[in-house]
């Protein structure tokens, strides 16, 4: 559902073109006001469809700074946090998926 393209590299290395974005992970901007800006992951709203970036920060009108909401589709995964098992599995089977 939080789907994002990989980076070249990752494409090659892992063999898989998109993988859901979590918290940890390193993304590139693709579109919008904040393209080109590279960040981490913060936070990932699951209701509202929208991953919060690192750096990725507008001030509202009374003055607060808050994130700014970007769709997942315009996100390139950078770097991949592989601590969870999960995820690991996850890439294992996308990879065989693909080969079949």
């Amino acid at each position: 559902m939080f789907g994002a393209r990989l980076a070249p590299e990752l494409r090659e290395k892992y063999g898989i073109k998109t993988l859901p974005v979590r918290e940890g992970d390193e993304v590139l901007i693709m579109r919008g006001v904040f393209k080109g800006t590279e960040g981490k992951v913060v936070e990932v709203d699951t209701k509202k469809y929208r991953v919060h970036v690192e750096n990725v920060t507008i001030e509202k009108a009374d003055g607060t700074i808050t994130y700014y909401p970007i769709h997942p589709s315009k996100l390139m995964i950078t770097k991949l946090k592989l601590d969870d098992d999960v995820r690991k599995r996850i890439i294992e089977r996308k990879r065989g998926h693909v080969e079949e």
